[in-house]
């Protein structure tokens, strides 16, 4: 695509505009789009790539620096903790094939629908320990480094270390403890890390204050040492890190994980930590116009996004026009058809029943799903399919699909409601790639502000347990059980094309994340797009369907326009049924890298809309 190059020599702002005309209007960049050969590494926090890049310098792979940044954003808080749940797509070179890290924490013991009902809750709750499922994130980062990575976990670790030892936080971190210090003032081991001005008038750090973390240094320095002391006994680089997570999931560390945890009303035992393991996987793929684009399986909301392309396959979306509002309306029904069979079918496929993912992937189910769209007005009933049909199957519950949301299905509101649930929760996104071929795709989350931190190991506990539901007349596959993993939004993405890695994708944001994802995916395929274009331009946000948090509401009709949107189009949208509401940044924040296999070289993407940064090189 044809860019012209403008620079503000006023304020040294760069803006790239698209040499290409669209229906509504010009896609602009405020970042230049970034450039490396050897390699790529984006994340949500300029410290946090900073320590990607040191491990791409000592010679790490994609895999050792996607875990050095991991690290980084955990302890930087950014907007997880190390107590989260971590997911992952890799591109191994040697084998030519996309492997699927599953690290999302499971129920504790106890965690049942029962329990939660005999404490008056309709859903497991947001926050505290009881809204905690076991950790993942450390054995998805020891994981993935193990199997995958060259480097020791001390080196890997090294600058996440040093950031726990002392570093100078930054204001979007230290204003969110300000913010949430109320609640944070009833976890006492919580209070004890991020309230270091006890009793002031701000009682948070102040921007670009040293924030120094003792509990977590000392945690990460006995994975260090578990490491070192295997190394010693003669043991393997792989199985000295396996040493270290084992420490951290039957050892002295979870030992006061769990005291911690149980202290402050939460479930998880010892047993609970040491039956959980990460597991490797075959991720899930569909095809799309020659392009191969691979998501997680159905215990993430990833398989929304390959259903949504195959619903899309069907449609000359091109000829609409980017952003028109024919071009909205169809996404919009494709999302909402999507989700619907997300927010009834999807679950964790460890459990029975087992999941129809076979139908729900299906081409002909697409196309069936497809003739549901109205062409000229929204429809607020959309309801999940029968996927069962495409599996030569009878579905066990149409008895549940009869009453399916009948209750609080159609919250009302005035057009124009500003007041619309966020989807956007938590979670960070690491993109990464070198020059071997490796390419890593990343969406970690849980133990975001407010954190309840567990004892003294300076870990925030998981809040992942909100996304279970309790009745199976919502989800008969998502149902709260000990030892089961929550239906998540996280939902990183690769795509390949000719059997080549062609982007790496990945956002946080909630329901958002595979929202925002497709049209940057088809901002690039359909609309040729330049990486950092497709990250940057507005995006549309819809809310019908059911929140994965809190109190699982959804709001038919709703949808989130960029504040640029012409009057013509607002005009025709709300004509059509919809009720509009809108923000100045709606782009993401999508973290990708393009292959440019014609040149050798690697385009890298940040959004404009946080923090997020890149480096390559």
């Amino acid at each position: 695509m044809k860019t012209t190059l403008i620079t503000a020599c006023l304020t040294g702002m760069i803006i790239y505009t698209c040499g290409q005309s669209f229906n509504t209007f010009p896609v602009t960049t405020q970042k230049p789009p970034l450039h490396g050969r050897h390699w790529m590494a984006i994340t949500g926090k300029p410290l946090a790539v900073t320590a990607g890049a040191m491990i791409f310098m000592q010679g790490g792979n994609a895999v050792d620096a996607s875990c050095a940044m991991l690290a980084a954003t955990c302890t930087m808080w950014d907007v997880l903790s190390w107590g989260g749940e971590t997911q992952a797509l890799i591109f191994d070179p040697h084998t030519q094939q996309v492997i699927a890290i599953n690290a999302l924490g499971v129920a504790p013991t106890g965690a049942t629908p029962a329990f939660f009902r005999e404490q008056g809750m309709k859903y497991p709750p947001p926050y505290g320990a009881l809204a905690a499922v076991t950790p993942g994130t450390p054995g998805g980062l020891m994981a993935m480094l193990a199997e995958y990575g060259t480097m020791s976990l001390k080196e890997v670790l090294a600058p996440a270390m040093q950031m726990a030892e002392g570093y100078p936080i930054e204001a979007q971190t230290a204003n969110a403890i300000e913010r949430e210090k109320g609640r944070i003032k009833e976890w006492y081991y919580s209070r004890k890390v991020f309230l270091t001005h006890p009793g002031e008038d701000r009682e948070a750090p102040y921007p670009g204050e040293i924030f120094s973390q003792p509990d977590l240094l000392s945690t990460l320095q006995k994975l260090v040492d578990a490491e070192q002391q295997a190394l010693e006994s003669g043991k393997s680089g792989k199985e000295a890190i396996y040493a270290a997570y084992d420490r951290f999931y039957t050892g002295d560390i979870a030992v006061e994980f769990t005291r911690g945890c149980r202290e402050q009303g939460g479930l998880i035992t010892m047993e609970d930590m040491a039956g959980w393991k990460v597991q490797i996987e075959e991720p899930l793929m569909t095809h799309y116009r020659g392009i191969d684009v691979y998501k997680l399986q159905q215990w993430s909301q990833g398989p929304v996004m390959l259903q949504a392309l195959n619903i899309l396959e069907n449609f000359d979306l091109k000829s609409m026009g980017y952003n028109s509002t024919r071009f909205i309306h169809t996404l919009y029904q494709a999302m909402n058809l999507a989700f619907a069979d997300r927010d009834f079918y999807y679950g964790d496929p460890a459990f029975p029943p087992e999941e129809p993912i076979r139908g729900l992937l299906s081409k002909k189910y697409a196309l069936e799903r497809s003739k549901l769209i109205n062409p000229d007005h929204n429809d607020p009933d959309i309801w999940p399919g029968d996927p069962y049909l495409f599996e030569g199957k009878t579905n066990p519950y149409t008895h549940l699909l009869e009453s399916w949301g009948d209750e609080e299905s159609h919250n009302t509101g005035s057009a124009d409601d500003e007041n619309f649930t966020d989807f956007s929760t938590g979670t960070t996104s690491i993109v990464a790639a070198d020059k071997e071929g490796w390419v890593v795709s990343v969406t970690p989350s849980g133990g975001w502000i407010p954190a309840c931190i567990a004892g003294n190991t300076g870990i925030g506990m998981s809040q992942r347990m909100q996304s279970f539901v309790l009745d199976e007349k919502e989800n008969p596959f998502n149902v709260v059980a000990p030892g089961k993993r929550p239906r998540v939004t996280l939902t990183p993405g690769l795509a390949l094309k000719d059997g080549e890695p062609f982007l790496a994708f990945a956002k946080q944001g909630g329901d958002e994340q595979d929202q925002l994802l497709l049209q940057f995916f088809l901002n690039m395929v359909e609309f040729d797009m330049t990486v950092q274009e497709a990250c940057e331009a507005p995006g549309f946000i819809s809310h019908q369907m059911y929140s994965s948090f809190g109190d699982h509401a959804k709001q038919a009709g709703s949808l989130v326009l960029n504040e640029q949107m012409p009057g013509w189009i607002r005009k025709e949208l709300r004509r059509m049924g919809y009720r509009l509401s809108f923000r100045e940044r709606t782009s993401g924040p999508v973290n990708a890298i393009y292959f440019d296999w014609k040149n050798g070289s690697f385009w890298g993407g940040s959004s404009h809309h946080g923090e997020d940064y890149g480096l390559g090189w």
